[in-house]
């Protein structure tokens, strides 16, 4: 049986992190609907993202995007999250808006379109050093929509020099991850369009150069928990951005189209000791110390069009900490027994069995010992934040976007 006051212990611990995009106006490529109260500057989306983790407990670090969140002083934007109590978290990069990126980024056949873009990436790790974040994210648009519209292995020669050059810039203590996607905007060829693209260009680098999966950027049907497993086992697997999606990158809520897959997903992550890793050292019930040091990071992705947004990053936090809750539930000795012994229904069983426990009572009772509102969403929305930041931001430009 699981030691349920090791698995709260684990859940204690655990850290997610909100991206600053999801609390301004986001939405489709289609049509972006504006909500009231939506931060006007990086600084109120921190304050936004702050009462995510006055909630919950769990969400200290906010991730920022350059240059939606650009201000003349980053040390001074760091002392801000401080001050409310949050951190800043990974600097995501923007290599894909600038009209000079029709044709590619760091992969474009313009040497002088390449140079600007490895200029902001070097850019973003100069923000790291001033705002004290580890993490540096790296997501690219480029690709092709036609056959024969750029020489493939010429892209791949191009993205190698470009992730070499950040590389070497990194310090110690900072490593960039590499996100990957099927499609869109190119149609034809992404040059990183799977794990397996970015895993072999972190493997030349180095262990500063790890993969993220983003749930959402995968082929209808694929087995992402195997591609948690084996990233796990490589050590290349340097965090997620979680969402959910039912037919492309919708960036929903995670959980939203299927709880069972991130439960599945975080059993991966617990088992392979990512969890335990980046919980600080946490002593899971069940993970062997020798494979423990992954440092994974749980990152959310998301934009919220039509749910209230704080509501939003809440509801995911807490989505996130169920799935893990469970997994952390899995009778291991048990399930070890019955795959020793090929009994693949007793397996199952186990399995599904701590996917099936309610563990919200458990959560609640851990948030009371923590010290919070046993249910996050009612808490926030008695607070009366919204009401006030509604009123107190009527005047400006809402971010968003572009913003």
């Amino acid at each position: 049986m699981t030691d349920t006051s090791a698995v709260k212990d684990a859940l204690r611990r655990q850290q997610i992190e909100t991206p600053s995009w999801a609390y301004g106006n986001s939405g489709t490529r289609f049509k972006v609907f504006a909500q009231r109260g939506v931060p006007r500057t990086p600084q109120e989306k921190i304050d936004d993202a702050a009462q995510v983790h006055r909630f919950t407990g769990v969400a200290p670090s906010v991730a920022v995007h350059i240059p939606w969140d650009k201000v003349d002083d980053y040390a001074a934007l760091a002392a801000h999250a401080e001050e409310r109590g949050v951190r800043i978290g990974a600097v995501n990069t923007n290599v894909f808006q600038d009209d000079d990126y029709m044709l590619g980024s760091v992969t474009n056949p313009d040497p002088a379109v390449r140079r600007k873009a490895l200029d902001h990436l070097l850019e973003a790790v100069d923000i790291m050093d001033l705002t004290g974040s580890r993490d540096l994210k790296l997501w690219f648009s480029d690709g092709t929509n036609y056959p024969g519209q750029d020489d493939i292995r010429a892209r791949q020669d191009r993205m190698a020099e470009a992730l070499a050059a950040v590389y070497e810039r990194l310090g110690d203590d900072q490593r960039f991850l590499l996100e990957y996607k099927l499609f869109e905007p190119a149609f034809y060829m992404t040059d990183l369009p799977d794990w397996g693209a970015s895993y072999a260009h972190c493997v030349r680098l180095g262990p500063k150069a790890q993969v993220v999966v983003d749930t959402g950027h995968h082929a209808p049907g694929t087995n992402i928990e195997f591609i948690v497993a084996f990233l796990l086992r490589e050590g290349k697997l340097g965090g997620f951005d979680f969402n959910s999606r039912f037919y492309a990158d919708d960036d929903l809520m995670v959980g939203a189209a299927d709880p069972f897959q991130l439960f599945r997903i975080m059993h991966e992550v617990v088992r392979g000791g990512g969890y335990d890793a980046y919980t600080g050292g946490v002593a899971t019930p069940h993970t062997p110390r020798q494979e423990r040091g992954a440092g994974v990071a749980f990152m959310l992705d998301q934009c919220h069009n039509i749910e209230p947004k704080i509501q939003g990053q809440i509801r995911s936090v807490m989505n996130v900490q169920e799935a893990t809750a469970k997994a952390l539930l899995v009778d291991m000795d048990a399930l070890r027994a019955a795959q020793e012994s090929g009994d693949v229904l007793g397996a199952n069983a186990v399995f599904m069995d701590a996917y099936n426990t309610d563990v919200r009572p458990l959560l609640a009772e851990l948030r009371e010992e923590m010290g919070l509102h046993p249910d996050p969403v009612a808490a926030y929305k008695a607070s009366g934040y919204y009401e006030r930041v509604a009123e107190e931001r009527k005047d400006g430009q809402a971010a968003g976007w572009g913003a």
